[in-house]
């Protein structure tokens, strides 16, 4: 099958799985002039999270703000954290993070690029962000927060944010929406999540997916697969009807 280049290879949370995204761009195999976005939460969770974010920076990729980077900035810049959030970022994978640095220091210039990470990019007809947007605001009022970190209030949408532009997000691991498998993404009204649990035991793959050739290239963290599918084959249609359901029975 013959493809277009140069791509736009968009890749979900990695969060420290450094031999599985070697393996997931060797299958990509990136050319000089495609283009790579990371959707953010490079770190926490699995074992190897500073190799992942040395790689990413030294190869001068593009990569969003996710809240795993949220948390730790909020933490390590600020000197009066509490001990309770402290407790909750190493309980949230932070640990990890930490024993994944020489004696469990993180350097100033990874702080420093975690700090100029943007929190979304406007490439045309797709617009990347790691969770999402508050649809009720505008492209301008929206906060870090709510991009690092919204789910159902996004989630729900009934008509799509853009009308002419395809949000694709992480955070949200896919098949906690109804209807979705492991390993499968999940697409709603102008959005699709390609967040598909890399690190979490019930799925282990990790996504990345070229817009250009709407292909999906997933490798599994645990049982060290590796497969190539067309998006069509892959991509769960979310009713947001659900997900208000389920958000109402939280409440």
């Amino acid at each position: 099958m013959s493809e277009t280049s140069p791509r736009r290879i968009v890749i979900g949370d990695v969060h420290g799985h450094y031999e599985g995204l070697m393996t997931l761009l060797e299958a990509i195999a990136p050319m000089s002039d495609d283009q790579i976005y990371f959707l953010g939460d490079l770190i926490d969770r699995g074992p190897h999270s500073s190799q992942v974010v040395n790689f990413v920076k030294r190869h001068n990729y593009s990569c969003l703000l996710g809240n795993h980077e949220q948390m730790l900035l909020n933490i390590l810049t600020n000197e009066r954290t509490s001990s309770p959030t402290m407790q909750a970022w190493l309980y949230s994978g932070g640990q990890a993070t930490v024993a994944s640095y020489h004696e469990a220091s993180i350097p100033d210039d990874h702080l420093d690029w975690f700090k100029s990470l943007p929190t979304y990019l406007d490439l045309g007809d797709i617009w990347l962000t790691h969770a999402g947007v508050d649809p009720s605001k505008s492209v301008t009022e929206q906060t870090a927060d709510e991009l690092c970190w919204i789910r159902e209030e996004f989630h729900s949408i009934e008509k799509p944010y853009f009308p002419d532009k395809l949000i694709i997000i992480g955070h949200t691991i896919t098949f906690t929406l109804p209807g979705v498998s492991p390993g499968k993404l999940a697409q709603g009204e102008g959005w699709l999540d390609i967040d598909t649990g890399a690190y979490h035991p019930r799925s282990g793959w990790l996504t990345g997916l070229d817009v250009t050739n709407n292909l999906v290239y997933q490798v599994n963290i645990f049982k060290d697969y590796l497969r190539t599918l067309p998006l069509e084959d892959v991509v769960i249609r979310v009713d947001p009807a659900k997900i208000k359901v389920d958000r109402r029975n939280k409440n």
